[in-house]
């Protein structure tokens, strides 16, 4: 996809909850339920950046992604940055040049449940699961120039990217 997801259903119709509060965003972590918020709530920036999910949200089986598309696993981030040559020289290929148009969102952080970093980093879930508390996600830091990546609560939102699914029959 060239844009952050923006949807507030699940693929099978159902909503996915909006956590406005701290408290609804950490009753979803605690309970291991899907939640969205917008950046500092604002709807506004959903329209620049999409929605924030948090993890459950990105592993719930009624599935996030649209039909035909899948949240990339690890494995397809890094061949992502392998392709566009490496960590030292992806940034600016995944921000302009690929067809990825990369922005920096920001985050709401697993720790406080605040916001942080819209216009410095741009964060991306992956399907995959680092342990009881983490996933792994994709990072574009804007100040630096520089891809990261790393594991992370499952409670912080980040956006997410869909990869079209490949077609395997003949």
């Amino acid at each position: 996809m060239t844009e952050n997801l923006d949807v507030g259903v699940f693929r099978n119709g159902e909503p996915i909850p909006e956590a406005k509060t701290n408290d609804q965003w950490e009753a979803a972590y605690k309970n291991e339920k899907a939640a969205w918020c917008y950046y500092d709530n604002n709807p506004s920036n959903g329209k620049r950046f999409g929605r924030l999910y948090n993890w459950y949200a990105v592993n719930d089986p009624r599935g996030l992604a649209p039909a035909g598309w899948h949240v990339p696993t690890d494995k397809e981030w890094q061949t992502l940055t392998d392709q566009l040559g490496g960590q030292s020289v992806a940034f600016s290929k995944l921000k302009s040049s690929s067809g990825f148009f990369a922005l920096p969102g920001g985050e709401r952080y697993y720790k406080d449940c605040s916001f942080y970093k819209i216009d410095e980093i741009g964060f991306w879930w992956s399907a995959t699961k680092e342990d009881t508390y983490n996933a792994w996600y994709l990072a574009l830091h804007f100040g630096l120039s520089q891809v990261g990546r790393d594991n992370g609560g499952m409670n912080t939102g980040f956006a997410v990217r869909c990869v079209k699914n490949s077609n395997t029959k003949k």
